[in-house]
């Protein structure tokens, strides 16, 4: 077994994001996730990578679709208001089918907001704030060894479906250190290799073959019409493979909180509080926010009588949760904003409210 080290969350997930083959970074420091711009600046070379530090947000996300579309293993991440600049990126990219892997880890907002964490990115996220017809393959790790162990994970899927894959957490498990084993590297792919394994990459032709042709351009609606459907047969095919999630004392629950990330590892602490005063709950954790695990909220039984989605926010996946519970319970959001993590009581006095129960 591999050795167990403490490390910070930012500088965990960029050395799995190494481990895992990436060898191109591009990015733009943004506070809570530059620990992962300054890892990546000082172990990168080390290992025949390269790093790039862009003027923007914007000529981050730019350079990074070139390095994919050369065929590069490309990271490249930022924080909720970078995100929110690199989003006209994202639909390049899903519109040439151009593996890339996004580490998103959010503050609260709107605007500049605060530098404290948030989840008020989940609609960024799993809605997307580029153009047309798109989606994000969207992954919430609830600790930094799940992030860890999900990196080589994710760039596989983006390989797989040739599409982006966005590692979602919030500014908690950036910042916190927690004990992690890191996963055995992963040989990087050599430049001989990215014309055999991607033959779709734009590696030069040499007068060999055609040209290979990357573009999102389609000016004749006929031809628009075919992309998009071919992209969203990949995107059905997405929500039958790729949906994950976890689920805790359902069958006994009377109430059952829906939290992902650091927010449902606090409200396992509520549960935990909860039980000491007879009250039995219940937790979804979705793990893949996009595709959305709307099936498994069929579990839950009908002796339930309240439904409450936990977030940083002002409530934004209570909509998915709602759609979720098809109108079987009531669905009520507890949440803190402004940079202010939610608190186990606080969450406790929330399902006390919606059972009816005095403390």
């Amino acid at each position: 077994m591999n050795e167990k080290v403490l490390m910070k969350g930012n500088e965990a997930f960029a050395e799995a994001a190494i481990r895992s083959g990436c060898r191109y970074y591009f990015g733009y420091p943004i506070t809570p996730q530059n620990e992962i711009t300054e890892y990546m600046s000082r172990e990168l070379p080390k290992h025949g990578g390269s790093f790039v530090q862009a003027e923007s947000e914007i000529a981050a996300i730019n350079m990074a679709y070139g390095g994919a579309a050369a065929g590069g293993k490309v990271l490249i991440s930022s924080s909720s208001p970078g995100i929110a600049l690199m989003q006209e990126g994202f639909s390049f990219l899903c519109s040439t089918e151009i593996p890339l892997v996004i580490l998103s880890v959010s503050r609260g907002g709107p605007g500049v907001g605060t530098i404290q964490p948030g989840q008020a990115d989940y609609y960024q996220s799993t809605r997307g704030g580029g153009n047309g017809d798109y989606h994000l393959f969207v992954f919430a790790p609830s600790s930094i060894q799940e992030a860890v162990d999900m990196m080589a994970r994710a760039f596989e899927i983006a390989e797989e479906y040739r599409n982006p894959v966005m590692i979602y957490v919030d500014g908690v498990l950036g910042q916190m250190m927690e004990p992690v084993i890191l996963p055995k590297p992963i040989p990087a792919i050599s430049g001989d290799e990215i014309s055999k394994l991607r033959p779709w990459a734009m590696t030069g032709t040499g007068g060999k073959r055609e040209h290979n042709v990357i573009k999102s351009l389609y000016l004749k609606p006929e031809e628009l019409e075919a992309r998009i459907l071919d992209m969203d047969q990949k995107y059905q095919k997405a929500k039958n493979e790729l949906v994950l999630c976890k689920t805790e004392g359902l069958k006994e629950a009377e109430i059952v909180f829906v939290a992902y990330g650091s927010t449902a590892r606090i409200t396992e602490e509520a549960i935990e509080l909860l039980a000491e005063e007879g009250i039995k709950a219940g937790l979804i954790r979705p793990v893949s926010l996009w595709p959305f695990p709307y099936d498994v909220f069929d579990q839950i039984p009908d002796t339930v009588n309240a439904v409450i989605s936990v977030e940083l926010s002002m409530g934004q996946m209570i909509d998915d949760v709602k759609i979720g519970c098809r109108g079987r319970f009531p669905v009520s959001l507890s949440g803190r904003v402004g940079g202010i993590l939610i608190t186990p009581p606080e969450i406790a006095a929330d399902a006390r409210k919606a059972l009816g129960v005095r403390a």
